[in-house]
């Protein structure tokens, strides 16, 4: 345990000294100078601009559905930001509609993992290996359950249910949660941009929403309890938007990856397949089981699944 502390300990630190170091810059002392006005229109341009930097270059060395893949995946990243916005105005929430929340998330996941990620995949992998892809898929699947295991034993972290209370838990608890969220962002990310990148935009599309609203109640759940703990309500929120951001990562290499090397596209449906599908059964549903409160989230799951199945089904 004392390993996995420090850990957390120098997550945190890591993090403060990067926003020390900003704040202590030149450039920042000079943007904070600026009037409120001005200083937003210097961020919004130079945040516009970057991105056409970064759209542009993508787009001249892969393509389009590299740049709408990575796209989708930094706005899947940021939900995590805009679910933890009602940390501005809340403390807490009710246990009941934090497990809904919850609930609905693994049962949107769900379905786009099985109608986005496993059946695709399955396709995919008959046509470069004729009636072999299920096995590829399989294969892939269990090579990214044992990906986010192992990446959990080295790097430990507590659940969603050892972050409830914010009452009843110190600080490094809270940022070895944190720690967790931003691991299981990557595959999430990955996913995304495999869908993309195997052409078929409309799995891409799906899935991309799928993470986008499971990502709300994870910001949730990492902010409330740094407000809490009495963090900075608009610093919570940038926190919780970080881990989200990690997503983008995973997307930009899940899509260029498929892109360049397409025989390896159902190997990599498995593999995002079950990474989410761990993190569901390890992450997720076991929160929205404990202290004997899961009526509530079996029905949002039930309702989250049957969301996304009919979104995948309205769109062909």
């Amino acid at each position: 345990m004392t390993t996995t502390l420090n850990l957390a300990d120098k997550f945190q630190n890591t993090l403060e000294s990067v926003i020390g170091q900003i704040k202590n810059s030149e450039q920042y002392a000079k943007l904070m100078a600026l009037p409120p006005l001005k200083r937003w229109l210097t961020l919004a341009g130079w945040f516009l601009l970057s991105q056409v930097l970064v759209f542009g270059l993508l787009y001249l060395l892969f393509g389009k559905i590299v740049v709408v893949g990575f796209l989708a995946s930094v706005l899947a990243g940021l939900a995590t930001g805009a679910g933890a916005l009602p940390a501005l105005y809340f403390v807490d929430i009710s246990k009941n509609l934090f497990n809904s929340m919850l609930g609905a998330a693994a049962g949107v996941m769900l379905a786009a993992t099985a109608f986005s990620l496993l059946v695709p995949g399955i396709t995919f992998g008959n046509n470069i290996w004729p009636d072999y892809g299920i096995y590829i898929v399989s294969a892939g699947m269990i090579v990214g359950a044992l990906f986010l295991h192992f990446a959990d034993k080295q790097l430990p972290h507590v659940h969603f249910d050892s972050v409830s209370d914010v009452h009843l838990n110190s600080l490094k608890k809270v940022w070895l949660f944190i720690i967790a969220i931003t691991i299981h962002n990557f595959p999430e990310g990955m996913s995304v941009g495999v869908s993309f990148g195997s052409g078929e935009m409309k799995n891409g599309l799906v899935l991309a929403i799928a993470i986008a609203l499971q990502n709300i109640p994870e910001g949730l759940a990492v902010a409330l309890p740094l407000v809490g703990l009495g963090y900075n309500k608009w610093k919570a929120v940038g926190i919780a938007t970080l881990t989200g951001l990690v997503e983008p990562i995973g997307g930009l290499l899940g899509v260029t990856m498929v892109t360049v090397f397409e025989p390896i596209l159902p190997i990599a449906m498995g593999f995002a397949a079950g990474a989410m599908l761990f993190v569901i059964s390890e992450e997720i549903i076991p929160e929205t089981h404990a202290g004997g409160r899961s009526r509530h989230a079996t029905f949002a799951l039930m309702i989250g699944f049957i969301i996304m199945m009919a979104l995948d089904n309205m769109l062909g």
